[in-house]
């Protein structure tokens, strides 16, 4: 036992000496158990057969990933054979080669820390770099035969591992059982997890969260290195007895040997837990004092919070009252529901400020909950209530011969609309009705599993004849909105009209459960209304993966809007969540207003099984980044247990200085109304957090209604009379328009089949002139010069002078091209 502690303390003679640099070497490299992560060592071992962690790039900070050879067994011919192990978030990979494999397929190499590609066939690269067998150490057992196997048996699939030394065993072995007991952890809280993601307003809340777990997961480490602590010293025990027990000086050596061995394992592992033991101490000491300072805050708002109950009781009250008193109104009350925050409560309407019909709206998640309460603007007077004058206007500034809002008010959703803008050119009504082709939804789906959304090959069973370029032109369906908008001299009631523009854009998804075709790159829509309506749009496909389309609107009625947008989905099993990336820009010339804000997340459910139905749900923020007026549009998620009208929008138009001037309701499927704020009322000055105001408005002004859909519409996709307009075929158009795209143009004929054989040879002849460009950027790559890729036609990148981001904006020369007929440029797509 003496030795064994002279060799762990680094004995002087010869025979320990190997022993002492080797231990040294492998303490430096123990994990530390403390931490999250487990680091890839990055030193290649020496010898053929090394075992431990060598070779690729060390992990990232904060991954739990572990690297290395080992010798794994095949068969009795071959025997063991040498094999990469790549252990990474509770799963165990080996591969026949440590070259990385990146995500679009190729293969490199580090020469001298620079990476190079490896040429190789097709078949070879596929034999060498492919992952050959994986599994989940969740469920996994693992066992230890002698001093250098492992085994590791999840069901039916067991792997026979070889270390080369006891050492290196035991490394993996420590770094397999850690990552046993996290996958373990992932698995339960997965579990709990309802799969919807956690709101956004309850950011207050995360970082508490994160701190137990973080505490807890210490908890867990050090519960581990306690079973190993535990494990190694009845091994040494065991060692220790049989070498009592020994009687000849040639066994003896060897079993000194092993007891040695055994303490340097015993010293490695306590040496882990005692980090963990201080890192957990640090964490608890650092901590401590925050969750008591929380715990009062926690208290404090709860008492804050009876106290506001209390006042809103009161207010109740009063309201009621003064609602019995008032002349000129019916005996009855009128009832009043409000519900915020998922509460409900009932109030009465006070008679002298408001009418019958009252209305009350969800509370921003980023501003105070408010209430609106409709007043009359022939009776209406300044209330002696404990009303505040935060927010006030005057009645006649509402004058109901106003001309933008009358107009707006009687044309907007008039079908007669529609006749006074009847297009110079006679346009289509209808398209052949859809097929009734069934479709076996498993049989495409097996298919696709593991894959990204973008890039399974879907059949035009699930689309629309129209592409993502068209349905992003559709949202011009009610531009008369912005040519309303020109015409205003207040900015905040412009700031109305841009609001009701954003909301108006979904209301053609409401049927609309089909997908649309992705664009092929370098792809383009042209939407020329000038002589019509006024206005000419041109989009653009400027990126395939990630999917990205720029759009550029001019009017000559006075307004320019141009965006980018990129979609990013996710798949969660029961839905699926289409979330648009990037921001909308819209810039009226006479007034130099600049308008931007980003698109809500979409959510289509029922995917696997059920009727297919759409919802939005989110917040948009609307900014006039000249006057710094801004929007807050709030679109609330469908519920069951909800009392609100599906598919609710609510908002409130504020300026620069916060003042609210109106209140924005409707539904983003129907109709978008807007009322103007005469008073305000906020609780009371000893209140703190967030409070509810109340908005006294005058009547509602329809600013937006949705036109009717055509007739035989539930046959035709759905489509409106806009979107029936769009793939009609067009001459002088640019050979990449999308009417001209094959598969989209025999789907909307009717012949899905043929479409189907169109589609593939598409998207083939697009993966061909992918592979081309990869090639010649690997090419340039060799040759040290710079390979700039694909490059729009019609689009460049700048960096937005308002937003500060990387956009594609229209640098112009396509509508000169169509005058010219000249389209040498464009390139063969289709």
């Amino acid at each position: 036992m003496g030795k064994a502690a002279a060799l762990c303390g680094g004995g002087s003679s010869s025979s320990n000496n190997n022993s002492t640099r080797g231990l040294v070497s492998l303490l430096s490299a123990v994990p530390c158990l403390a931490c999250q992560e487990l680091p890839a060592m990055s030193a290649e071992p020496g010898g053929r057969g090394g075992g431990g962690p060598a070779g690729g790039p060390p992990a990232a900070p904060g991954s739990d990933t572990y690297k290395g050879w080992l010798f794994k067994w095949t068969n009795y011919l071959k025997g063991y054979q040498r094999r990469w192990f790549v252990l990474s978030n509770g799963l165990l990979s080996y591969y026949r080669s440590s070259a990385t494999v990146r995500s679009d397929g190729s293969s490199w190499k580090r020469v001298k820390n620079t990476p190079v590609p490896i040429r190789k066939t097709g078949t070879q690269a596929e034999m060498a770099h492919t992952c050959r067998g994986t599994i989940n150490l969740s469920t996994a057992h693992i066992d230890t035969e002698d001093s250098c196997n492992i085994v590791l048996s999840n069901g039916g699939r067991t792997y026979h591992l070889k270390a080369n030394s006891e050492v290196e065993r035991q490394r993996w072995v420590t770094a397999l059982e850690l990552a046993k007991a996290k996958a373990i952890r992932m698995r339960n809280n997965q579990s709990d997890d309802s799969g919807d993601e956690e709101p956004a307003s309850q950011s207050d809340k995360s970082e508490l969260h994160g701190t137990l777990k973080t505490l807890s997961s210490k908890l867990e480490d050090l519960s581990t290195c306690n079973d190993l602590i535990a494990k190694h010293g009845a091994a040494l025990q065991r060692s220790l007895s049989e070498l009592e027990n020994l009687k000849l000086p040639a066994e003896s050596g060897e079993k000194i040997k092993a007891v040695n061995e055994r303490a340097t394992l015993f010293r490695i592992t306590s040496n882990a837990m005692i980090n963990a033991c201080r890192d957990f101490l640090d964490l608890a000491e650092t901590h401590s004092r925050k969750w008591q300072r929380m715990l009062q805050y926690e208290r404090e708002q709860r008492i804050r919070l009876e106290e506001t109950i209390e006042q809103l009781a009161k207010q109740h009250n009063s309201l009621e009252r003064a609602c019995r008193g008032a002349p000129g109104l019916s005996s009855s009350s009128t009832g009043i529901t409000s519900t915020a925050k998922g509460s409900v409560q009932s109030a009465k309407g006070e008679a002298s400020d408001e009418d019958e019909e009252t209305e009350y709206f969800d509370a921003m998640e980023d501003a105070p909950a408010f209430i609106t309460v409709t007043a009359d603007p022939k009776h209406h007077r300044r209330s002696g209530s404990n009303l505040s004058g935060a927010s006030e206007g005057h009645p006649e500034d509402w004058n109901l011969e106003d001309s933008v809002f009358e107009s707006s008010n009687q044309s907007s959703y008039n079908e007669s609309t529609c006749k006074d803008l009847l297009p110079k050119k006679r346009r289509r009504t209808r398209i052949p009705d859809k097929p009734n082709y069934s479709l076996n939804l498993w049989s495409i789906m097996k298919n696709c599993i593991g894959k990204e959304l973008s890039k399974i090959p879907m059949p035009v069973n699930f689309n629309e004849p129209l592409s993502m370029l068209q349905r992003l032109t559709e949202d011009l369906e009610y531009h008369e909105l912005l040519d309303k908008a020109v015409k205003c001299e207040s900015s905040t009631e412009q700031m109305c009209f841009v609001a009701a523009f954003s909301v108006s854009s979904y209301s053609t998804t409401v049927h609309r459960t089909a997908k649309p075709f992705n664009p092929l790159l370098g792809e383009t829509y042209e939407l020329d209304r000038l002589e019509e309506f006024g206005f000419r749009s041109l989009c653009e496909q400027v990126s395939h993966h990630p999917p990205a389309a720029a759009h550029h609107v001019y009017s000559k009625r006075g307004w320019t809007l141009w965006q980018e947008i990129t979609i990013a989905s996710k798949f969660r099993g029961k839905y699926l969540s289409i979330m648009p990336l990037g921001a909308i820009h819209l810039e009226f010339h006479s007034s130099g207003n600049h308008y931007v804000w980003r698109k809500v997340t979409s959510t289509v459910h029922n995917i696997i099984v059920g009727k297919l139905w759409i919802d939005q749900s989110g917040e948009i923020e609307i900014v006039n980044h000249k006057s710094k007026d801004k929007c807050q549009l709030k679109f609330t998620p469908y519920s069951y247990f909800s009392r609100d009208v599906p598919r609710k929008v609510t908002g409130v138009v504020s300026d620069a200085d916060g003042k609210a001037h109106y209140v924005m309701s409707g539904t983003w499927d129907e109709k978008m109304e807007c009322s103007k704020i005469v008073q305000s009322s906020h609780g009371s000055a000893s209140t703190e957090g967030k409070q509810k105001t109340v908005y006294q408005t005058l009547s509602p002004k329809v600013l937006w209604k949705k036109y009717p859909l055509p007739e035989n519409a539930e046959n035709m996709y759905f489509f409106s009379d806009l979107a029936l307009t769009l793939n009609e075929p067009e001459e002088r158009v640019a050979p990449t328009d999308s009417r001209l795209r094959p598969d989209q143009r025999l789907m909307e004929s009717g012949r899905w089949d043929e479409a189907n054989v169109e589609k593939q040879r598409l998207e083939e002849k697009q993966r061909a002139v992918r592979r081309r460009r990869e090639a010649e950027a690997v090419e340039a790559l060799e040759e040290g010069k710079d390979y700039e890729g694909y490059i729009p036609l019609w689009f460049e990148r700048k960096v937005d002078a308002v937003t500060g981001e990387l956009i594609c904006v229209y640098k112009g020369g396509y509508w000169e091209a169509k005058d010219k007929q000249d389209w040498s440029t464009c390139p063969d797509i289709f």
